[in-house]
């Protein structure tokens, strides 16, 4: 498969052959929507809790006698019955919602998640970028080069502070590294921009 390569300016600067490992799968909804699953759950922490019976102050003394009153007897006024008293069953911040998927399936997700990217259009190869002095109006001014709208996400070839000081200004875009990639980032956005030296680091990195 061959794609149009292209400079911050927006020209065209050439062609690139995508390998068909990782831009030429067919998609797996059930596949992707599991993987996606497991990310988002691992990246879920626990704020919700509720105090039980036993964590609620007061009630240390019987409302009232056990017989003789015509009442309901009842042992402590922090009951889950009582008002003010302890929640029965409710959310603890103990709780652990991660969850473990092989990384075969994770590795196939993420070709997938690419794979659909360059067949719908969104995905964009340009040759190199450069932010002099972290400049976010040089950034925005590729995206329009680019003629991209909507959110986006850029692959480079290693951690750059520059291209994500210049990026992290603009509303609803990202900057990933080519050996940090998931499934999940590069379906929650629109477009997706790679730089030409991160796809044999993608292939790399995650074609064993």
């Amino acid at each position: 498969m061959e794609t149009k390569v292209y400079n911050q300016l927006g020209a065209e600067t050439g062609t690139i052959e995508l390998p068909d490992a990782v831009f030429g799968l067919k998609m797996n909804h059930d596949l992707v929507s599991q993987v996606v699953l497991v990310h988002r759950n691992n990246a879920r922490s626990a704020i919700a809790h509720t105090k039980g019976r036993g964590d609620v102050s007061g009630g240390g003394k019987k409302p009232w006698r056990q017989k003789g009153t015509g009442r309901a007897r009842h042992a402590s006024i922090r009951s889950p019955i009582w008002k003010g008293g302890g929640v029965s069953f409710g959310p603890k911040k103990e709780q652990n919602f991660s969850r473990s998927i092989p990384k075969t399936m994770a590795r196939k997700a993420l070709f997938m998640a690419l794979s659909s990217k360059f067949k719908d259009g969104e995905l964009t190869v340009v040759d190199a970028i450069a932010f002099e002095n972290a400049k976010t109006k040089l950034a925005a001014a590729m995206i329009k080069a680019l003629k991209l709208r909507g959110s986006l996400l850029l692959v480079t070839t290693k951690k750059d502070k520059d291209t994500e000081r210049a990026m992290r200004n603009i509303q609803r875009t990202a900057v990933f590294s080519a050996a940090n990639l998931n499934a999940y980032d590069i379906l929650a956005k629109k477009n997706l921009i790679i730089v030409k030296d991160s796809i044999p680091m993608i292939e790399s990195t995650f074609v064993s």
